[in-house]
């Protein structure tokens, strides 16, 4: 059985200290975060949310709720958006898992990134890891063709600094640009 300190000098895994699998209980995991292949031991219970967080230290996705209602954890999975508090990390083996720091190629900003910096969307800054990538999923989706649908369809995502008239004008953007990456 693998200790704490042998996963982490096998490369590709960081748990944190309070992150410490239950070795009678954690499972290899391999998952595919941002094109980097990421092994894992944690328990089978531990949700996409928490392994991105606590044990691979990708901060960017942020817990809110925990419970689905806010979409603060929002994540790409094969260019669908979910939340990912709702998911269990073992079950996304073998998918592409796209974060937020997943969008930029290096120092080039994705084109909803740019759009929302351009239109500041974001005020506090919470939301906007996961409005930004229900807002990429929204756009492989392909279905909103208003800005009420698009609203209808970003629902799922809370700004409580209410930046939503923001977000809509970003997003309207890179639609308008026709870029569906």
């Amino acid at each position: 059985m693998n200790t704490i300190i042998d996963q982490t000098h096998q490369g590709h895994t960081w748990p944190l200290a309070h992150a410490v699998p239950d070795p009678d209980s954690a499972h290899n995991v391999v998952l595919n975060i941002n094109g980097q292949e990421i092994h894992l031991k944690i328990e089978p219970w531990v949700s996409l949310l928490d392994a991105l967080r606590e044990y691979v230290g990708l901060t960017g996705t942020k817990k809110g709720c925990d419970h689905g209602q806010c979409g603060a954890c929002t994540v790409l999975i094969d260019g669908k958006r979910i939340n990912s508090c709702l998911t269990l990390a073992v079950m996304k083996q073998g998918c592409q898992v796209t974060t937020i720091e997943g969008l930029s190629k290096g120092d080039e900003l994705h084109p909803v990134q740019e759009a929302f910096v351009e239109h500041d969307a974001y005020q506090c800054g919470y939301c906007t890891p996961g409005q930004i990538c229900s807002a990429v999923g929204l756009i492989n989706e392909g279905k909103a063709t208003t800005r009420d649908e698009i609203s209808e369809l970003m629902s799922g995502n809370i700004c409580r600094c209410g930046a939503y008239p923001h977000i809509l004008d970003a997003i309207e953007q890179v639609k308008g640009a026709g870029s569906h990456e």
